[in-house]
């Protein structure tokens, strides 16, 4: 069989509202994940190391730090003279402008330019998801079981209503639904969906077309109507797979991180790629304690850091003690301050003998934020970008 013409898309547009004062001033693909990668370098490498090199990103909520994160696709093998990657703002002046009203909206209006490329197979993913997947699989499982769709599931633990969960018989997609109140199953798509590309711009004009209000999200009309009509075959992963849509899961994802449990950025043969810092290594002073953490190039430690992630340029200076915490880039905790169970946006200030945090929920201090000398911050609090305590 010839080598099928496969197009990925990369949805990127979403806000990411459950991550709070993360996403005030970036898209969340854009989102540091362990220390000096970003969301959308999961995506990213998987296609890299699957060899699929026709990769476009749809983009509209703050794309500003995505754009400058991802630039030319260099570290991914993407700045190539055919193929490569294309970045697709929204638009004015032809069909499918004006602004998505959710996922499948979002590639409805790409429909125009997919429709030009002409691929066999469109491969739509989303970027606020951490695991290890060749893509290369999922297309041999798509044309074995004779699909119009394929998708990745995966089986979670705890409350899956937020999840679109997944009913599957002898390989075949027989149930769908969209976060459901009540799942029947503990099985859910992990948002990696491979469609026939006729099927797909075919379905979505007439679903359009039907749908007076569009077609929002894929687990409204789009996946539903395909599970009910057409072939729909599972994939399933059982390796490692992770939502980074909330605090919580945001923060769990780097202890899994940094207690063996959970990703691993750097396995061998497979490993993240990234658009690096260019930065001097860490500093680590003679009197510094570090135990079980991550500790970005450009930062300095003087005080204690236990199972904690230091991003780039982060500073934690001596007599502080920084224990279950995720420090983005710039952070600086000064002398005495404490944090503990805390997501620290990008260049957040802890003054002297601060405290910021607690056992409980996760304490988020958004970016450019200042906690003064000598106050609290309770657990579970969030500071916005810019505020002060």
């Amino acid at each position: 069989m010839l080598r099928p013409k496969i197009l990925a898309m990369i949805l990127a547009g979403g806000p990411g509202g459950r991550l709070g004062a993360l996403t005030d001033r970036r898209s969340k693909p854009s989102l540091p994940v362990g220390g000096h990668y970003r969301m959308i370098d999961i995506p990213l490498s998987n296609l890299a190391h699957s060899k699929i090199a026709d990769v476009w990103v749809v983009e509209q909520y703050l794309p500003f730090s995505l754009n400058d994160h991802v630039a030319n696709g260099r570290p991914w093998d993407l700045d190539r003279t055919d193929g490569g990657l294309r970045i697709l703002p929204p638009y004015q002046g032809a069909a499918g402008e004006g602004f998505a009203e959710g996922n499948a909206d979002a590639l409805h209006r790409q429909a125009g330019l997919v429709r030009d490329f002409n691929p066999d197979l469109v491969l739509v993913l989303s970027a606020d998801h951490l695991y290890r997947l060749d893509y290369r699989d999922v297309v041999d499982t798509h044309y074995e079981a004779g699909a119009d769709l394929t998708m990745v599931t995966t089986k979670v633990g705890g409350d899956v209503s937020r999840y679109s969960v997944v009913e599957v018989e002898g390989g075949r997609v027989t149930g769908f639904e969209y976060k459901p109140e009540q799942p029947k199953t503990d099985l859910v798509a992990a948002e990696v969906f491979l469609y026939n590309a006729d099927v797909l711009l075919e379905t979505m004009d007439r679903l359009a077309a039907e749908n007076g209000e569009g077609l929002k999200d894929y687990g409204d009309v789009l996946v539903p109507h395909l599970v009910e009509h057409a072939t729909v075959a599972e994939h399933r992963h059982d390796g490692y797979w992770r939502d980074l849509g909330t605090i919580p899961s945001f923060w769990e994802a780097h202890m899994q991180l940094l207690d063996g449990t959970g990703f691993n950025l750097q396995e061998q043969g497979w490993p993240v790629r990234t658009a690096s810092p260019q930065l001097m290594p860490a500093f680590v002073a003679s009197a510094a304690r570090i135990e079980g953490s991550l500790v970005s190039a450009g930062s300095t430690v003087h005080g204690t850091v236990v199972r904690s992630v230091v991003g780039p340029g982060a500073v934690v200076e001596e007599g502080a003690v920084v224990r279950d915490s995720v420090l983005l880039h710039g952070v600086r905790v000064e002398a005495g301050a404490e944090l503990v169970r805390t997501v620290a946006d990008d260049r957040a200030m802890v003054g002297r003998n601060a405290k910021v945090g607690g056992d409980g929920d996760i304490t988020v201090l958004g970016q450019d934020s200042k906690v003064a000398a000598g106050t609290s911050v309770a657990a579970g609090e969030q500071l916005e970008p810019d505020s002060g305590r």
